[in-house]
């Protein structure tokens, strides 16, 4: 073997997520490369020995893999992730990159989903092909993870580009961070819609999706939301479940630039 591809997730601990979204990527990725051994790693080591312990599921760190890919003859390496952001996980995949780098002759890393002007408005575009069918009487709320990390805020850029594209009763949200809730209360607020509509603006489907989104406690976005008197509907597909959105990641693959 010279020629490998290594796709990198944070992971999840859910199965039929993983299964849906992760793996899914990971089979595309595949496909678009048949010259390239594929392999995978995640980055949170709580998710993989959680995995291990429930499982018996083993997923190799960056450092593993690597170190099993140069083990295994690979000479030149296309690192695709599946993270949605340039944030704290995609420097730290940076620096294990930069670390590994006298063992391979080629290393090529491909960006995260939102690093550009270019990809907010396609993704808009994406967005609102995929949530096509939400009325004008209704209200779509989107839930990113947030991150202090962040060079600009791309989570109100892409609010604004989906607005701009016509979707005015579409408001992207964070769980951490700005914008966090309180736009997409405003927004309800001053739309009352008949419908507001929860989705994760995240690959994966996992425990902020489950919990703080849709979840039964009295702080979850649901539950905030119908205190309010809004009726509330969550749909728990991660992004990654849907083609044009894994599309996107194969595209960013392919243009993936050397480590520098």
């Amino acid at each position: 073997m010279s020629k490998a591809l290594l796709a990198v997730s944070f992971g999840t601990s859910l199965k039929e997520t993983r299964r849906a979204t992760i793996e899914r990527i990971e089979a595309d990725l595949a496909a678009a490369f048949p010259e390239r051994t594929c392999y995978r790693a995640w980055t949170s080591g709580f998710i993989r020995r959680k995995l291990q312990k429930q499982e018996g599921l083993t997923i190799d760190s960056v450092e593993e893999a690597l170190a099993r890919l140069a083990a295994a003859g690979a000479t030149d390496l296309l690192v695709q992730p599946t993270h949605l952001l340039i944030g704290e996980e995609y420097g730290l995949l940076r620096e294990a990159l930069l670390a590994a780098g006298g063992s391979f002759e080629t290393i090529r890393l491909g960006a995260p989903l939102l690093s550009t002007a270019d990809d907010i408005s396609r993704l808009a575009a994406v967005l609102g092909d995929i949530f096509a069918d939400v009325r004008k009487d209704e209200m779509l709320g989107l839930m990113g993870h947030g991150s202090a990390a962040l060079t600009g805020n791309p989570y109100l850029k892409l609010d604004a580009e989906l607005k701009a594209q016509g979707h005015a009763n579409f408001c992207v949200g964070t769980v951490e961070e700005e914008p966090g809730f309180a736009p997409l209360l405003a927004q309800a607020e001053a739309s009352r819609p008949r419908l507001i509509r929860l989705a994760p603006l995240m690959v994966v489907a996992g425990d902020h999706a489950h919990n703080d989104m849709a979840g039964l406690d009295d702080d979850s976005w649901k539950s905030r939301l119908e205190q309010a008197g809004f009726t509330v509907a969550c749909d728990l597909r991660g992004l990654g479940e849907y083609a044009p959105l894994r599309q996107l990641y194969i595209e960013h693959a392919r243009a993936a630039a050397p480590l520098a």
